[in-house]
């Protein structure tokens, strides 16, 4: 049986006693790093003195070798009891592990999803943003067209949209977002549950002012919905419905949510 658990994404205390359950149960644990891994179950050992199998067998499973470990895989290799863990929070949200899911169902084999931490509903919750539609966007591509085109997909989706950024790039990205609609109100949340754990909210220009020069650490930005799409009887997924050009689609997305025409086609034909 394969089951995929969630671990702390910076307090160890959030850890549930079901996970701990399972870690200390696993024969097989599948790790984003197994050295991160060890080292919890190191904590795990000393702060709550668990008890873990002997022999367990370590392997390291991550976005670049996922693919073809899958390949490999026989059905069988789920007789044993096998844990799949993210270095930090949920397994699938910007991490590893729905394939290991999809392999599971396409096989008819038994797994579960254990519940726990996860930064993107923690910094949603945190945001105070009451528009309660709200889409998880994930990473922005680095640089270039598409992450122009990804970043005017975020301002215009229409939902309170979740980004997570690297604090290489915060400050790139709060450049952008004070270009492009300079007015509108985001959230900030750095090292969630960790002990530099800090919130801001305000516009990108009120932020920038608030930011020291230290930006280290885990970055999830809130982006509040915009007012444009809220207020439109007809949504761009609407218009997405309907059998016409990309073109087409993208001048009536524009007219509806105020992004750049042609920033919006880029985006559609990346869709």
């Amino acid at each position: 049986m394969l089951s995929l658990v969630p671990t702390p994404i910076g307090n160890i205390g959030d850890i549930s006693l079901r996970a701990i359950e399972a870690l200390s149960n696993a024969d097989i644990l599948l790790c984003e790093d197994t050295r991160v891994t060890k080292k919890l179950i190191h904590i795990l050992k000393e702060r709550y003195e668990t008890t873990f199998k002997e022999n367990q067998n370590f392997i390291s499973l991550h976005s670049h070798n996922e693919i073809d470990f899958i390949e490999k895989l026989e059905p069988s290799f789920f007789l044993k009891n096998v844990i799949y863990v993210s270095d930090a929070g949920m397994p699938g949200v910007s991490d590893p592990g729905q394939a290991l899911v999809q392999y599971c169902q396409n096989n008819r084999l038994k797994y579960d999803v254990l519940p726990g931490a996860n930064a993107l509903l923690t910094a949603f919750v945190a945001s105070g943003f009451v528009e309660t539609k709200m889409l998880f966007w994930g990473f922005l591509p680095h640089k270039g067209k598409d992450r122009a085109a990804s970043l005017q997909g975020a301002l215009n989706s229409g939902f309170t949209t979740i980004v997570y950024e690297s604090p290489h790039r915060l400050e790139k990205l709060l450049n952008e977002l004070l270009e492009e609609d300079s007015g509108r109100k985001i959230f900030l949340a750095k090292e969630l549950t960790k002990k530099y754990q800090s919130y801001y909210f305000g516009t990108a220009g009120e932020i920038k002012q608030k930011l020291d020069s230290n930006i280290r650490g885990e970055w999830v930005v809130v982006i509040e919905a915009s007012e444009a799409q809220n207020s439109s009887a007809i949504s761009q997924n609407d218009v997405l419905g309907l059998d016409l050009p990309k073109k087409t689609q993208a001048k009536l997305i524009s007219k509806i949510t105020g992004e750049n025409t042609k920033a919006c086609y880029e985006r559609l034909l990346n869709l």
